[in-house]
C-alpha cells in the first residue's frame, strides 16, 4: 500500500523528534536492601510529595513482595535521580521501598503466603539468622537519573511507568504461573467447538485468556463451590494448585462435554443472555455451566420438563453481578439452576 506521507511531513515530523526527544543522563545501581532502607530511614532517598503516590499496598501486595524476595525472584527495576542537596529521590518504587522499612521495623506479620507458608505468622526478626542477613544484603537495581534530570522529565517518566502497558489481568498470570497438564487441559477445553458457539468470548478477551478463566470456573465451582468464602481469585488458584498433577482427565473431558452438549440441546441461546449477543457474562456462565454439571450428576439422563425459568425474574436477580463473589450468592445462583432442571424433570415424571 503505497504511503500518502509527503516529504514535507517526514521532514516535519523528523524535526519535532529531534526537538522534543529527551537526552537523559543516567546509571544503574545495585543497592543492598539494608543499605536502601537506612538511606530512606534518613530521609537520604526520599519520596517527592509532588507527585507521588500515598502508600496504598494492601497487606497481600506487601506480602507478595517480601515472599518473591526470599524466595530470590528477579525484583523490577526501580527508577531514583540524584538531586542538587545530594539525596536521591525516589521516582518509581516508593511502595516497595516503604514495604521493606516496614518489614525490617517488625511492622509487618507475614500472611497468606503462596510458596513459604511455614513462613505465615512470622515478623522479620523472627527469620533465621542466616535469612535475614541474606535478606538484608539482597540488591535491587536501581536506575539512577543525574541531577540534571528537570521536575518535568522526573514527573513525566513516574507517568509513564505507571500508566503504559496493561497490567496482567489474573488469567494470564495464572495462565504463567501454572504450567501443567491441567492447564493443558483447560486450554483444550477452550477449543471444544461446541464450548466456542455457545460460549461466545470477543478476541481481545480471548487474547487475555478470559475463555480459559471460564472453563476453570466450572470445573473449580463444580467440584468445590461449598468451599469458597470470599475471593475468587485465591480460590481459582488453590483449586489448580491442588489439581494441576492430580486429576482424571478423561472424567472431567465427559463431564465438560455433557455439560455442553446438554446446554446446546435446552438452552435456546446457550450461554449469551439473547441470540445475537458477542459476549458471555461470567456470572451467568457460571450459574449455567456448574447448576447444569450438577443437575447432570445426580441424572445423567435428565430431560427438563420446561425452562421457561430462564427468563424469570429469579433466574435475572441470581446472575447479576452484583456481589457475585459472596458465598452464599455463588450458591445460590449454581443451585437454583441445578433445582430448577430437577423439578422440572421430577414434574414431568409423575404425569
Amino acid at each position: 500500500m503505497a504511503s500518502s506521507v509527503t516529504p514535507e511531513q517526514r521532514l516535519s515530523a523528523e524535526n519535532q523528534i529531534k526537538s522534543l526527544r529527551k537526552e537523559i543522563d543516567y546509571d544503574t545501581r545495585d543497592y543492598a536492601i539494608d543499605f536502601l532502607v537506612q538511606q530512606y530511614r534518613e530521609n537520604e532517598f526520599y519520596i517527592p510529595d509532588e507527585y507521588q503516590r500515598q502508600y496504598i499496598w494492601e497487606d497481600s501486595h506487601k506480602n507478595r513482595f517480601i515472599e518473591s524476595i526470599l524466595l530470590g525472584l528477579p525484583i523490577p527495576f526501580m527508577f531514583f535521580s540524584d538531586t542538587d542537596d545530594g539525596r536521591c529521590e525516589i521516582i518509581d518504587g516508593a511502595q516497595r521501598t516503604q514495604t521493606l522499612e516496614e518489614f525490617m521495623s517488625d511492622d509487618l506479620t507475614l500472611s497468606n503466603l503462596k510458596k513459604l507458608t511455614q513462613l505465615n505468622g512470622f515478623a522479620y526478626s523472627d527469620l533465621p539468622e542466616y535469612y535475614q542477613r541474606k535478606f538484608n544484603k539482597t540488591t535491587m537495581r536501581i536506575i539512577v537519573l543525574s541531577d540534571e534530570t528537570t521536575i518535568e522529565i522526573r514527573q513525566e517518566i513516574f507517568n509513564r511507568i505507571n500508566t503504559t502497558g496493561v497490567r496482567a489481568n489474573p488469567s494470564e498470570v495464572r495462565r504463567g504461573s501454572y504450567a501443567g497438564p491441567f492447564m493443558d487441559f483447560l486450554k483444550e477445553c477452550t477449543e471444544n467447538s461446541t464450548f466456542i458457539r455457545v460460549c461466545p468470548v470477543s478476541p481481545t478477551s480471548k487474547k487475555r485468556y478470559d475463555n480459559l478463566e471460564l472453563v476453570l470456573r466450572f470445573f473449580a465451582f463444580l467440584n468445590s463451590y461449598k468451599d469458597f468464602n470470599h475471593r475468587v481469585d485465591e480460590f481459582l488458584d488453590n483449586y489448580i494448585e491442588k489439581t494441576q498433577t492430580s486429576f482424571d482427565k478423561a472424567a472431567f473431558k465427559q463431564e465438560f462435554e455433557n455439560m455442553l452438549a446438554f446446554v446446546d440441546k435446552y438452552f435456546e441461546n446457550g450461554f449469551r443472555k439473547t441470540k445475537t449477543s458477542k459476549s458471555t457474562p461470567r456470572v451467568r456462565f457460571e450459574a449455567i455451566a456448574v447448576g447444569v454439571g450438577l443437575a447432570l450428576r445426580e441424572k445423567p439422563d435428565l430431560i427438563p420438563h420446561s425452562m421457561e425459568w430462564i427468563n424469570s425474574d429469579d433466574f435475572k436477580t441470581h446472575t447479576t453481578t452484583h456481589a457475585s463473589n459472596s458465598q452464599a450468592r455463588v450458591s445460590g445462583r449454581v443451585e437454583y439452576v441445578r433445582d430448577m432442571l430437577l423439578a422440572g424433570e421430577e414434574n414431568a415424571s409423575d404425569n
